[in-house]
């Protein structure tokens, strides 16, 4: 049976965040959604009800009784307990996402420029911006139910690193490293996005992520060991 709370059961979702990030997105539809249909029926209701008549004189309503209160502060009320519910949620999702960093089983670095992205790995040192770093481009290889730690660098302008499969998104600022988290949940290759106006060739600037197996990960590993930079196939 078709359930509206599972996105992730018509639109793919990659990492093991991304049902969350939806849940919080669809009760905001719905706390949002719901009340504008009522809203938008009764208006309609009422402007037919209520429309001019021949004779029928219309009445000036300033809204001052108890009665005519009800319609304003009712519904204001119950705006405010579907505020508060939505941040509750948001602020627990968004801790997890953007806050919370569990523990690394792999660490990349991500560096934007116009327009193009760069994808380094440590090599056998265990370091990063060192001789031995594997890097490619335009093509990031992860390896599956993997947590991954990424620092997001911008070689000149701001950039945004989105990968819409893992209801990921993060801006990368000039000037700063920016840490963040992600785990892969299923194999498989999906779009990156640059998701932040950046110049002229801005629709230009995507990429892919490659989700490999253990073994089909290792594989391709061993064979980049020792290249410095090799483009995306």
């Amino acid at each position: 049976m078709f359930n509206v709370f599972d996105i992730g059961s018509y639109i793919e979702a990659a990492s093991s965040y991304a049902a969350e990030v939806d849940h919080v997105i669809l009760m905001v539809a719905a706390l949002v959604g719901g009340p504008f249909i009522i809203a938008e029926v009764l208006l309609i209701g009422f402007a037919i009800k209520f429309r001019k008549k021949d004779g029928v004189k219309a009445k000036y309503i300033t809204g001052e009784t108890k009665n005519e209160k009800r319609w304003v502060a009712y519904p204001h009320y119950l705006v405010l307990l579907f505020d508060i519910a939505i941040i509750v949620f948001a602020v627990q999702v968004w801790v997890k996402v953007k806050q919370d960093l569990p523990p690394a089983d792999h660490t990349i670095v991500i560096t934007a420029q116009q327009w193009g992205w760069v994808f380094s790995y440590p090599g056998p040192d265990g370091e990063f911006d060192t001789a031995d770093d594997i890097r490619t481009s335009n093509k990031l290889h992860v390896e599956n139910n993997k947590v991954y730690h990424f620092k997001l660098r911008s070689k000149d302008v701001l950039h945004d690193f989105s990968v819409p499969v893992f209801r990921l998104k993060q801006d990368i600022i000039p000037g700063r490293e920016i840490i963040g988290w992600f785990k892969p949940i299923k194999t498989g290759e999906h779009d990156i996005q640059s998701a932040e106006m950046c110049g002229i060739g801005h629709g230009l600037m995507s990429a892919r992520i490659s989700i490999l197996d253990s073994t089909s990960f290792t594989t391709w590993m061993t064979k980049q060991s020792g290249v410095e930079l090799t483009l995306a196939q």
